[in-house]
């Protein structure tokens, strides 16, 4: 469960959390006609970029160019945590970082494991995200409603959004 006191004061290191802590979110190339697809992220918080294992003649990888930029977006396995991510994105088919986050899930889809001519990465560097935490209960959820409906100046606290800025 989404923590709000986290949301509040720490809510870089619950992102990061969040983006690790979920199988798949869904990736997007902006300014390009193509429909967001959904990817495994491989996130470091130290340097705010994600990782994502992909296939060098996939349309995603083929539409990127240099400059271009994406949206990333995850929702928490309780369904109480959601973020919008974008930043920089680029093909970095990088040794190291296929070696960092190489899986048993991973080298199902590649034929000839960490080898495969066609395995590249997509590193995209989070520099802007929006979070937003919600009640998890749905007793508390109600609560909050009838509480609100029973006065004129009280919004119900459902939740929590916080933007982030990254370098």
């Amino acid at each position: 469960m989404a923590s709000f006191s986290e949301a509040r004061e720490h809510p870089a290191q619950q992102l990061w959390d969040q983006v690790n802590d979920v199988s798949a979110g869904m990736l997007g190339i902006d300014g390009v006609d193509m429909h967001m697809q959904p990817m495994a992220p491989h996130a470091d918080p130290k340097t705010n970029t994600i990782w994502f294992y992909t296939k060098s003649d996939a349309d995603i990888a083929r539409a990127v160019k240099p400059g271009t930029r994406a949206h990333f977006c995850v929702i928490g396995k309780d369904h109480d945590y959601h973020a919008s991510l974008a930043g920089k994105i680029e093909v970095r088919p990088d040794p190291s970082r296929i070696e960092q986050y190489w899986n048993s899930v991973v080298a199902a889809w590649y034929e000839n494991g960490k080898k495969d001519p066609k395995l590249t990465m997509l590193s995209m560097h989070v520099d802007d995200a929006e979070i937003w935490v919600s009640i998890g209960s749905k007793l508390k959820f109600g609560w909050e409603i009838a509480k609100a409906n029973l006065s004129d100046d009280k919004m119900p606290d459902v939740g929590i959004k916080r933007h982030l800025q990254f370098a």
